[in-house]
């Protein structure tokens, strides 16, 4: 916590005092200094939002003193019994509910301040996620520069970092647990969500080429406090959300989150329910457990997809954002299903060891309708599901309410069980002069997956574009759905050191050994296997001149095996044990954390290289039957994060991620549209931001405003064409009608842009239209 940091540095002789003081009259002078870094970064410092409020101040434990000064005798000193002393940070209000500032992190296994940490991270915390309304975690990874989004024939959460994917390989996780399933995922019992960027194989296993993403859960503390929410906005939307949390004893509590929602927008609903309880119970103790489980069941009709014009290599957009041409029977069902216990044993001296297992079960079921112009194809031929339709409509201005759409139906089905087993130690002593925080540890992750690729039922009714919604349902006819199977087991050992060579410079070293098993087999019967061994390291060192500066450089390896994403195939693993072997990535970055104005605002800025220097291309003399590590490509940038106070009532939070050089360096593509040597890649746009800031105006008004931007890219395997960037913007006022109700009006896209928010090779998912929502916090 801030002031902890703020205690040992008054013992540093080396320590300088923050020239940023927190105080509204001493203001003018560090917001000159920072609007002078922002802009030799590339970056304004607009009013940047939310709340990083100071860390409360903790009153060391009083202890009995015998021994008088004036005697001299040894019997004049008497030992008292050992006192056991909880931490009070326990018995307030977590952090991430007050705050947009983040100042420690267990993402890089065990507790760790984000100034020892020589990677670029950027935290959204529960604050930051009710004052901005990110009820879905695509909507917090939209708040998270550098990241983007691919339309995926399945519609789900295919999420690019740098450039790279996340979520198809397995990057997501939940209290640092691999969280692999697609599913649509909900922030209700989120504290906060951490982005990891860059390579982090030491840390994670498999995957990882762009960063990962870490959702903290709600867990219990030592006060009783409650809070309901209930939201109403456009859409018909409705949603109510509860946090309750028990003091059940001196050493334990119990928390429990639940959510319900329900939308309906002239077609596209959501329907949703979710359940969190946890306890946790010997806190501070020796030995500490908690145990919990997560529900999550979802019924939702989305968007599958919009089509565009090209017109001189640009996306031209002619659909509503919110104009849905699918059916009425179209659903996207899910249920995500995990129970957690984890033990945590402090040794004597400090210290501690602790394991988790979780086991989960993640079922989804799409069955979606894929939008099209109705038209012949390149030889002339008339589409069957609409003959009449003998022209091709090329142009925006062909387009009129009666311009017919074709539907066709696609279908994915997808249930897997997963088993993590994880046991870390972390142990802080001093050896050969020199202070030395160790972590190591064991994980073992066992994968049941099966897969549909497409049933897609029977045909669908053709529409217009002035008929959107226009009610028509098909009866889903599927059975005997042929699935594709895959087991994966990942064993694997890691440890690393932070070394304290001196208080101000330290040096991070890191290995990691897996062990990676998997077999799949087709629909038809065919069977692979694979087992990879596979080695990542990690390297860094960090100069800490003062309590409120950190500086780094560090370098960090990952790997994808052929199986990351469930899709071992022939084009996957050549034959029977021989496999395409893994991709292998690295990531180098310079970088600074400061903490500034009395440690209430974080800023960090860094530039990096991440690099896939094995990426897999197919084989083009074995017939696509094969692939080869022959691809190569990186990006080059600059990663800023600011989250805190600014001054008193004003708030801050800005992610921004610049990407001038990303490039195709080897690639064996020489036809068609996909990508090719010396192209940029797809999906990865040079600029992307997010800024939100709030003030207090009065001690009863609070408002706050944001925007989100995303700068023009092309579309996955579609180098001919760009679609344009986008800008919108989001507006907030708060009125709290007492210290424990408040009324906030959130209003989002306010000038309903119509924009691309994800991109596939011919057609977009579009941004969500302009939103208003009115919400109630009662808190008791």
């Amino acid at each position: 916590m801030t002031q902890d940091r703020r205690v040992l540095a008054a013992d540093n002789s080396s320590a300088l005092p923050s020239p940023f003081a927190s105080s509204a009259s001493a203001a003018a002078a560090p917001l000159v200094s920072l609007g002078a870094l922002a802009a030799g970064l590339s970056l304004s410092l607009i009013a940047p939002a939310v709340h990083a409020q100071a860390a409360a101040q903790t009153t060391a434990p009083a202890t009995e003193t015998t021994a008088p000064a004036a005697q001299g005798t040894a019997d004049a000193v008497r030992t008292l019994p050992a006192v056991s002393v909880k931490a009070k940070s326990e018995a307030q209000r977590p952090e991430a509910k007050t705050s947009y500032q983040a100042v420690t992190t267990n993402i890089g296994k065990g507790k760790q301040a984000l100034r020892d940490i020589p990677q670029s991270i950027t935290v959204v915390t529960e604050k930051l996620m009710d004052d901005r309304n990110l009820d879905d975690f695509k909507d917090v990874l939209r708040a998270t520069g550098g990241i983007s989004f691919l339309a995926g024939e399945t519609g789900e959460e295919d999420v690019r970092l740098r450039g790279f994917s996340l979520s198809q390989a397995g990057d997501i996780y939940v209290d640092g647990l691999r969280d692999p399933s697609l599913y649509e995922r909900d922030t209700f019992n989120h504290e906060r969500v951490e982005v990891l960027k860059g390579s982090a194989s030491m840390l994670f296993g498999r995957g990882s080429t762009g960063g990962v993403v870490n959702q903290v859960s709600k867990s219990p503390f030592l006060m009783t406090q409650h809070e309901v929410d209930v939201s109403i906005g456009t859409g018909d939307n409705v949603r109510v959300t509860g946090d309750f949390n028990f003091k059940t004893g001196d050493a334990s509590a119990f928390r429990l989150n639940v959510m319900a929602q329900e939308a309906d927008n002239d077609g596209v609903t959501i329907s949703k329910r979710g359940v969190a309880p946890s306890f946790r119970w010997g806190i501070g103790e020796v030995n500490e457990f908690a145990v919990s489980a997560f529900y999550l069941d979802y019924d939702n009709n989305p968007i599958y997809n919009h089509r565009w014009f090209s017109i001189d290599g640009k996306a031209v957009l002619f659909m509503d954002n919110d104009a849905f041409y699918g059916l009425k029977s179209d659903y996207n069902k899910g249920t995500a299903t995990y129970g957690t216990i984890s033990h945590t044993h402090r040794l004597h001296g400090g210290g501690q060891i602790k394991t988790t297992v979780r086991h989960g079960t993640y079922e989804r079921n799409l069955w979606a309708t894929v939008i099209s112009l109705c038209g012949p194809n390149n030889q002339g031929v008339p589409n069957a599901n609409c003959p009449t339709v003998t022209s091709p409509i090329t142009r925006p201005d062909q387009v009129n309410d009666s311009t017919v759409l074709n539907r066709t139906g696609k279908g994915r089905i997808a249930e897997t069980d997963v088993t993590i087993a994880q046991s870390d130690f972390t142990k802080t002593f001093t050896a050969l002069g020199m202070r030395h925080n160790v972590i190591a540890g064991v994980d073992y992750v066992k994968e049941d997956a099966k897969r549909n690729n497409n049933i897609a039922g029977p045909a669908r009714p053709p529409t217009t574009i002035g008929t959107p919604n226009d009610g028509a349902s098909i009866v889903d006819t599927r059975t005997n759905i042929p699935f594709n199977t895959f087991e994966a087991s990942t064993f694997a050992v890691y440890g690393q050191n932070l070394l304290e060579i001196t208080p101000e410079v330290k040096v991070l070293a890191g290995l990691r050994r897996d062990r990676f098993h998997g077999e799949y087999e087709t629909a038809a019967g065919v069977r692979f296997n694979m087992v990879e061994w596979l080695t990542s390291h990690r390297l860094g060192a960090i100069f800490q001149p003062t309590e409120w500066a950190s500086f780094h450089v560090a370098g960090g390896s990952s790997f994808n095996t052929s199986g990351d994403t469930y899709q071992f195939s022939p084009a996957g693993p050549n034959i029977k044990d021989a496999r395409t072997p893994a991709e292998k990535s690295r990531n180098i970055e310079i970088g600074t954390k400061l903490d500034l104005f009395n440690n209430n605002l974080s800023v960090s800025a860094s530039l990096f290289r991440t690099e896939k220097y094995n990426e897999r291309n197919t084989d083009p003399d074995s017939a696509a039957t094969q692939q080869l590590l022959s691809g190569k490509r990186h990006a080059k940038g600059l990663d800023v994060d600011i989250a805190g106070r600014i001054t008193t009532g004003w708030d801050a939070f800005l992610s921004y991620t610049w990407i001038p050089v990303a490039r195709i360096d080897e690639s064996n593509v020489t036809t068609g549209n996909a990508q090719r040597k010396g192209n940029r890649p797809g999906l990865t746009p040079k600029h992307s931001a997010s800024l939100w800031t709030t003030y207090q105006l009065t001690p009863k008004w609070r408002v706050g405003g944001g925007v989100n931007h995303r700068s023009e890219q092309s579309p996955q395997n579609n180098r001919t064409i760009t679609v344009d960037g986008f800008t919108t913007f989001d507006l907030m006022t708060e009125y709290s009608i007492s210290e424990d109700v408040k009324f906030k009006l959130n209003a989002a896209n306010v000038t309903n842009r119509r924009y691309a928010d994800g991109l596939y090779t011919g057609f977009y998912t579009p941004g969500a239209p302009r939103t208003i929502t009115a919400s109630l916090k009662v808190m008791f």
